[in-house]
């Protein structure tokens, strides 16, 4: 199996269009990367859920549409929405077009069997069971009508797994988001492993990404075994009050980062979000805490997914995911965690320490309280050494620190100091 030198770098679909994205859009998001964005690190193209509902238009589901699915209970592009699918060829034109750009293309998957197949008893590829056989019924996400679980007790059950990720395999998939598993466990535990082999078996190498969130805890050595990745929330949108509830997440999951597994702390939606329902949207986020969320998601090292049409970036979107120091930091730092939360000056502080692969370290302070503030915090606190040089890696300023780290920041603001002797 591949090992994967740092956490995934990329795009995708839902933050911007849903479940209603169109292979022109696909390409267009992706030819933006790779003129833009491939050389600071970021590479997948991933198509977020419903690519199977043929009447799919913004982020909410229509109950128990009609699904396109083929002869052995699979569902397949609607070929209305991405043409290329066309004959049988399933999203295969599409991830050679990706590929061709030197990017990685994905797809979101449901958790199980589509009902439809179910409800119509289609085969099974590989065995003479047929989708009744293996449907578990009573599991049913409760958000999402697509799909019956499947019990992996039953014969039929290994094989119909076997069969959608020998399909993605042969269409050069490289990413795999499953959603509705994450969070339900411990009840879904055995077809999460059997998924998970089904996946690592099919002879292609994929990341695995498991939503939606909030993962637990007591499972993290599970995520660990059967994925690369896995949500520590629910859907992350661009309000405060999730991005301030993170770093208790982030606190909590950073220990559990390293070599091909990443706690996920979502999207990030930024740039123009929410685009089925109004072109001119653009995230509420303001630039302080844009930045805020970048700074924490590089430092605890989750995957990085952005959310926005890329096409439809402006200067300060393309600033803030093209910052090659901070990526440089995101890309090989280390052993990061909190070191403190606690009040400073009449706002709340949160403190992170990180090192690289080169023993420097990055110091992180995070204004996550509601008032502007000067600091000044003892090197002892991080346990640093005294009479530091340091770099800011957004403003390349050069700074020097002889007993305590000093920043100005507002309130939501934040700063990242790369720590050299």
């Amino acid at each position: 199996m591949k090992k994967y030198a740092h956490a995934p770098m990329g795009w995708n679909s839902w933050d911007c269009y849903g479940a209603a994205v169109t292979e022109d859009i696909v390409r267009q998001n992706a030819e933006y990367m790779a003129k833009n964005l491939k050389q600071y690190g970021w590479e997948y193209i991933v198509v977020d859920i419903e690519w199977y509902e043929p009447l799919a238009s913004s982020n909410e589901y229509h109950p128990f549409a009609d699904l396109c699915i083929d002869e052995y209970s699979r569902v397949i592009p609607a070929v209305n929405r991405f043409p290329s699918a066309a004959n049988g060829a399933g999203f295969k034109p599409l991830a050679d077009y990706i590929h061709s750009l030197g990017l990685k293309f994905g797809i979101h998957i449901m958790r199980g069997i589509p009902r439809q197949a179910v409800h119509q008893n289609l085969k099974i590829k590989g065995t003479d069971k047929r989708a009744r056989d293996v449907a578990k019924t009573d599991s049913i996400c409760v958000w999402n009508s697509c799909m019956y679980g499947v019990n992996p007790a039953n014969e039929g059950a290994k094989e119909y797994y076997d069969s959608i990720f020998e399909l993605y395999a042969s269409w050069d998939v490289d990413f795999i988001k499953c959603d509705d598993i994450c969070r339900e466990l411990p009840k879904e535990e055995s077809e999460l492993i059997m998924m998970s082999d089904s996946l690592r078996n099919c002879g292609r190498d994929m990341i695995f990404s498991l939503s939606p969130g909030p993962a637990l805890l007591e499972k993290s050595e599970l995520y660990k075994a059967t994925a690369n990745m896995w949500r520590i929330t629910d859907d992350f949108w661009d309000e405060w009050r999730l991005l301030y509830n993170m770093f208790e997440r982030a606190e909590k999951w950073s220990i559990h980062t390293g070599a091909d597994h990443w706690p996920d702390a979502d999207m990030l939606p930024v740039g123009a979000i929410r685009q089925c329902y109004n072109p001119d949207n653009r995230t509420n986020f303001t630039e302080d805490e844009q930045i805020t969320m970048m700074n924490l998601w590089c430092m605890m090292r989750s995957p990085l997914m952005m959310g926005g049409e890329l096409t439809k970036n402006d200067e300060f979107t393309l600033k803030l995911l093209t910052n090659s120091e901070l990526i440089d930091m995101f890309t090989n730092i280390r052993h990061s965690h909190q070191v403190f939360r606690k009040e400073i000056n009449g706002s709340e502080i949160a403190g992170w320490i990180g090192v690289n692969d080169n023993a420097e370290k990055y110091v992180g302070l995070f204004n996550i309280g509601e008032n502007d503030t000067e600091l000044s915090v003892s090197v002892d606190d991080f346990e640093l050494s005294t009479n530091l040089s340091a770099t800011d890696i957004w403003t390349k300023e050069k700074l020097s620190f002889t007993d305590s780290i000093k920043a100005e920041l507002k309130a939501h603001a934040s700063v990242i100091y790369k720590i050299s002797r």
